[in-house]
């Protein structure tokens, strides 16, 4: 463990083997860093906030921050990232609020990049780049290997699915399925990330099949659930497709159109 002379840890705090602080740090009373995690210089941890394995903090990030909810009065909520997440300059994460089940949750292996922010109560999952300046709100889920472009900003309760890919500049205010593209100042749908999939090994057929799902549940302009029910009827099932299906069936804020 390598702690720099200028930096201020509380002697409650729980670091593990291998971990480096940097110059002119803080680390709180509550705060558990995994081994080989590397906190860079100016950076901020308070909180009930948990770090895995391997992470790599950069300068001026603040992480375990109360939330921004005029609610919020406190309480001992808390923030979990897990293993080998890369965390830019300036980023912001912030713990829960009381509102759901107390804590904000960072998966594995993430690029959060500078000046994103992470709001209360937001769940990512593992593997999800957020370019710089990419904002999410309260409350908003983040599947696996999503990529928020740059200046991105998501509204409250709003999910994004895996694999999908945002677009910069663009704000989100509904759903966004797993697998699709969004871009726009106002975010709509613009197809199935077939780049991206190709790029993560899935096989043409699966393209294919979630790509026929695209074009009868959007393109053909009817309700989603009628879409839904034709997109079953005439596609074999697999995974994704079920993932697909699935996510919408479950939307409460509504999907992008």
């Amino acid at each position: 463990m390598e702690i720099h002379p200028t930096a201020v840890v509380s002697p409650r705090a729980q670091l593990a083997e291998g971990v480096k602080v940097g110059p002119y740090s803080v680390i709180g009373d509550q705060v558990k860093i995994g081994r080989d995690t590397t906190v860079g210089p100016h950076v901020v941890i308070e909180g009930n906030t948990t770090l895995g394995e391997r992470n790599r903090i950069y300068p001026f990030v603040s992480i375990g921050s109360p939330p921004q909810d005029v609610g919020y009065h406190g309480e001992d909520t808390r923030l979990i990232i897990g293993d080998d997440n890369i965390i830019r300059e300036y980023a912001t994460i912030n713990r829960a609020t009381t509102k759901e089940e107390w804590k904000t949750v960072v998966g594995n292996g993430n690029y959060i990049m500078a000046y994103a922010h992470i709001a209360h109560d937001c769940i990512l999952g593992d593997n999800i780049i957020m370019s710089n300046v990419a904002t999410l709100g309260g409350h908003i889920a983040v599947g696996d290997h999503a990529i928020l472009g740059g200046m991105v900003a998501v509204h409250q309760f709003v999910r994004i699915g895996a694999y999908a890919f945002l677009g910069g500049k663009s704000g989100v205010d509904r759903d966004v399925p797993p697998f699709m593209i969004t871009a726009g100042p106002r975010a709509k749908l613009y197809g199935v990330n077939g780049r991206g999939l190709k790029r993560h090994g899935f096989p043409q057929e699966k393209i294919d099949g979630l790509k026929k799902a695209y074009r009868i549940i959007w393109r053909d302009n009817r309700r989603l659930s009628e879409g839904i029910d034709q997109a079953r009827r005439e596609i074999e099932s697999f995974p994704e497709l079920e993932l697909l299906l699935g996510f919408l069936t479950e939307s409460k804020r509504g999907v992008l159109r």
